[in-house]
């Protein structure tokens, strides 16, 4: 990182750790419904891009949307607007912890009950910068996430719970997964390189990040999971014609973002009292499964999309062509369209975040024992 941009990073710390209060929040007044489970979470918020969507795009005017088939020919429900053939990380984590589906924010029908577990806010094609993905069409930044989570979500949840969300929030887990698009759909799609270097812009996306996790904090937030990105440059899309960056240079973006995202969580952690979270190391675990055998791991494509992906006909490389086939043993595969993993390998990433032992893959601790800790 430049000096310059160090400096901006270190700046804005200073101004959250000045303005945030440090009062730790109690849930005995609030009236979760206990279901025998001996659950200590009682819900998940999610936040993020489509790795962690669960159908909100399907509300939007936006290219980037998953309702239609092959996506979701293995979920339970059929199609859903999962950018996968199956399960994603989230619903995975929640079948961990022993938690119902957790719906998209933007089905009318996200009210009332149905809300006492958590609501995923997470928007396809979007990021940390605002204008993220509007190449695509309209897509929910994470600004405007966290903006609906307050004045909505939280709303409707302390009118339920009878509580307030500083009391809440504490028995739920906060989870981001975001950044990727903000290099392949901004920076390197805008030619940003250009005029910026991308440690100055890998600054302002962290920078901008530590507002909005300093905002869900106040808000009452006090467990948070954040992926790392992945090896942005093995993505199937990356071996067809694109403006996106190349590989060395996309997996680069990876190593410096995930490097400061983990050193701002390291600080948030010293200096925000209560305040405890899990870095899932995905860079990691896709490139073990990447470079391991394929007697290991059981995947014998690395490289390929299982779903038929083309650049004709309105495609882009990326998503499924609407209707089209999809490979016959998806658990074979690492990919199921050109950027998103298949539901195997959504389950590799959600087993090591929630079980691993191994910093190298969930850090400083895991799901599991973050559900754990008494706040």
């Amino acid at each position: 990182m430049t000096k310059e941009a160090s400096k901006l990073v270190c700046l804005y710390l200073s101004l959250i750790f000045a303005s945030v209060s440090s009062a730790s929040a109690s849930t005995v007044n609030c009236s979760f419904k206990q279901d025998g489970s001996g659950n200590t979470i009682q819900g998940i918020f999610v936040f993020g891009s489509s790795l962690v969507d669960n159908g909100n795009n399907n509300f939007l005017e936006t290219k980037s949307k998953a309702d239609y088939l092959p996506y979701g020919i293995d979920f339970p429900n059929g199609t859903s607007g999962r950018f996968t053939n199956g399960k994603n990380v989230i619903d995975l984590l929640g079948d961990q912890l022993k938690l119902p589906f957790i719906p998209p924010f933007q089905d009318p029908s996200t009210k009332g009950s149905k809300i006492v577990h958590g609501v995923n806010h997470a928007s396809g094609s979007s990021g940390i910068l605002d204008d993220t993905g509007l190449v695509v069409g309209n897509a929910t930044s994470l600004s405007q996430q966290v903006k609906d989570f307050e004045a909505v979500t939280l709303a409707e949840l302390e009118a339920e719970l009878g509580c307030h969300s500083s009391q809440s929030l504490p028995s739920y887990l906060i989870v981001v997964g975001v950044g990727g698009n903000d290099y392949m759909l901004n920076y390197f799609l805008r030619k940003l390189y250009l005029r910026i270097s991308i440690e100055t812009f890998t600054a302002n996306l962290i920078a901008s990040l530590a507002q909005k996790l300093q905002e869900l904090y106040i808000l009452g937030g006090r467990k948070f999971v954040l992926t790392s990105l992945m090896p942005l440059g093995y993505s199937p899309v990356i071996n067809k014609p694109n403006l996106i960056g190349t590989p060395s240079a996309l997996n680069y973006a990876a190593q410096l973002y995930n490097a400061h995202l983990k050193t701002l969580l390291d600080s948030l952690k010293t200096h925000l009292s209560d305040f405890n979270f899990v870095l899932v190391n995905q860079y990691n675990i896709i490139s073990n499964l990447t470079y391991s055998p394929p007697s290991i791991t059981g995947f014998k494509d690395i490289s390929n999309p299982c779903c038929t992906v083309s650049l004709s006909q309105g495609g882009n490389g990326i998503s499924c062509d609407r209707g089209g086939k999809a490979c016959e043993d998806r658990t074979a595969y690492m990919y199921f369209d050109g950027l998103h993993p298949t539901e195997a390998v959504n389950v590799q990433i959600a087993t090591k975040a929630y079980a691993s032992t191994h910093q190298a893959d969930a850090y400083p601790i895991n799901v599991s024992q973050l559900a754990q800790l008494q706040i």
